[in-house]
């Protein structure tokens, strides 16, 4: 039995031809089913995100390959309704042990965009999930994949590869939740309504802060995330009335100038004061991710104010992606191992096929040979000279073929081959 994978990836191909060879989820049960019809084809999964589609598939002989290649590659052709010579280029093809070490890369974020991100594994998971459903698992694939999902959370245990935040979103909040010690407890204020403001909304949601402030120059295009955080909405001109509030601001808007100046900040930290005593509870946390900036650096000179810009943020995405490489180094050990064990799993499963058919064999010589001693029993000859002769001509017949395997392997010379063989009859090396 062996393993394949034909892909395409946000290494080989930009979205305009990633988005022509993928899988739709309300079209992946057709697909799946689709696919499995090929006879020479015994298990699929089909991995379709935004970066990448794969299609794994496990098949009987090695041999095989050249045909399962084209006859999957006509499959996609067929179904998508193009000419795949014209992306011939952008797509890979990995079998057996280079497809197991791809998988598992995959699984544990290793080969994602951004080396160690989390979310590829449910992605994964799902795609095992879907094949599971519409029953086009192999014994091989289930293995496999169960094994893979083992491994990715050896690696992401064993090595740092997902300890770092690694995108400007997530260092952001990262921030706040160093700097302040109840995270929970704090009022932020987000300052514009963009994508940006919206992916940081996103990992602050989970959190619970107290109070949210999104200030943004129209109502309309705020709604979305003020519903999303049941937060209020304020207008540009008001923040300087309300952000006093504020303990963290975090703001990404399109201004060709600051909106929040040194003297606005000032007015703020004199009026938090007749309100809090303790001065470290009187803190405010500005990150500025606009370019240009929306917020003056001056203010950073304030006691208990800390300013963070996109290049501050990007210095520890870039730190902290390197130590995300130095963990993949470190997870590239423990992925030779594990590939090595599974392949020795599979080779094991080709040889259970082997002796399979070894014994079935033997069975029919034995059953030809019994017929034949039955019958002279019953046409009343010796019967220790039938059991003479079945004996004999069972042994002979059953040690042929061993030993024309030795006969071979000695006449070449074959120093292994003799050793393996020997071993495997039970022989002593003389």
């Amino acid at each position: 039995m062996s393993i394949a994978i034909l892909g395409i990836n946000h290494k080989t191909a930009p979205v305009t031809i990633r988005e022509k060879i993928t899988f739709s989820p309300d079209v992946i049960d057709k697909a799946l089913y689709s696919l499995k019809q090929h006879p020479l084809i015994e298990g699929c999964v089909i991995l379709a995100t935004c970066n990448r589609t794969e299609i794994y598939i496990s098949y009987q002989q090695q041999s095989d390959w050249v045909r399962v290649k084209y006859s999957v590659e006509q499959w996609l052709s067929q179904y998508h309704r193009l000419d795949l010579t014209l992306y011939a280029n952008s797509l890979y093809c990995y079998t057996d042990k280079q497809a197991i070490e791809h998988l598992i890369k995959v699984a544990s974020g290793i080969d994602s965009m951004i080396i160690g991100e989390s979310q590829i594994l449910g992605q994964v998971k799902q795609a095992y999930a879907n094949a599971d459903q519409f029953h086009c698992l192999s014994g091989e694939l289930t293995k496999l994949f169960q094994r893979t999902f083992h491994i990715a959370k050896r690696i992401r245990t064993e090595t740092r590869i997902g300890s770092s935040s690694a995108s400007v979103a997530f260092s952001a909040c990262q921030i706040a939740k160093q700097l302040f010690t109840n995270p929970a407890k704090l009022n932020v204020m987000l300052v514009g309504a963009g994508e940006t403001i919206e992916l940081i909304a996103r990992y602050l949601k989970p959190h619970g802060f107290k109070k949210i402030i999104v200030a943004n120059r129209t109502r309309e295009k705020a709604l979305k995330l003020a519903n999303l955080l049941d937060a209020e909405i304020i207008a540009l001109s008001d923040i300087p009335f309300r952000l006093k509030e504020a303990d963290i601001v975090i703001s990404s808007t399109a201004s060709p100038l600051p909106i929040i100046g040194k003297g606005m900040v000032e007015s703020s930290m004199a009026l938090r004061k007749q309100f809090r005593h303790n001065s470290h509870d009187n803190a405010m946390l500005f990150i500025d991710l606009a370019v240009p900036r929306d917020v003056e650096g001056e203010i950073s000179c304030l006691p208990y104010v800390h300013l963070y810009t996109i290049d501050d943020l990007q210095q520890i995405v870039q730190t902290n992606l390197e130590q995300r490489m130095m963990a993949a180094k470190e997870a590239e050990q423990i992925i030779y191992e594990e590939t090595e064990i599974f392949m020795q799993w599979l080779r094991s499963r080709n040889a259970v096929a082997l002796i399979k058919q070894y014994r079935s064999q033997a069975e029919i010589i034995k059953s030809e040979l019994t017929i034949k001693a039955i019958n002279a029993i019953k046409e009343g000859r010796d019967i220790d000279e039938i059991m003479a002769k079945f004996s004999h001509q069972l042994t002979n017949r059953l040690i042929h073929a061993p030993t024309q395997s030795l006969l071979q392997a000695a006449s070449q010379n074959c120093h292994n081959c003799l050793e393996v063989l020997s071993h495997g009859l039970g022989l002593k090396e003389h």
